[in-house]
């Protein structure tokens, strides 16, 4: 069980870990070992996110996600399995607490007279200054 908020907690088998190679540089040992890590989730089948989370994280991550539901998380950051391991699973609760928060609803405001009058302002003496630049000589 992993804890991701007081009332979120993911199951281990939902979760799909495999260990691929890494690119980039590494030496001799970058063709070797699979220290890379990808992490697979299927958000869309996952029972322990309520929905409103789910909505939110398939909105907010949507370039992350396959057309089947599968967030899908690559960490090769790390020269080890565990810590890339680690990373993949770290970056997989920091997205799902983003999705968790519920998001402030707007509220309408008007701006005030003293900011309209300023603006207003600032607008004459933009068009004044631009107005003294005018070459008024029809020579």
């Amino acid at each position: 069980m992993i804890e991701i908020t007081r009332n979120i907690f993911l199951n281990d088998d939902e979760i799909i870990v495999t260990f691929i190679r890494a690119p980039g540089p590494g030496g001799q040992n970058v063709n070797k070992v699979a220290t890379a890590v990808q992490l697979r989730f299927n958000v869309l089948q996952s029972p322990s996110l309520p929905e409103e989370v789910r909505t939110r994280l398939v909105t907010l991550f949507s370039s992350k996600i396959t057309i089947q539901g599968e967030l899908i998380i690559k960490a090769s950051r790390f020269r080890t399995q565990d810590r890339n391991k680690q990373d993949a699973l770290n970056r997989l609760k920091t997205y799902i607490q983003q999705a968790a928060i519920i998001p402030k609803k707007r509220k309408k405001t008007k701006p005030t007279y003293a900011s309209t009058q300023r603006r207003l302002d600032k607008k004459k003496l933009h068009g004044k200054t631009k107005s003294l630049r005018r070459n008024t000589d029809n020579s």
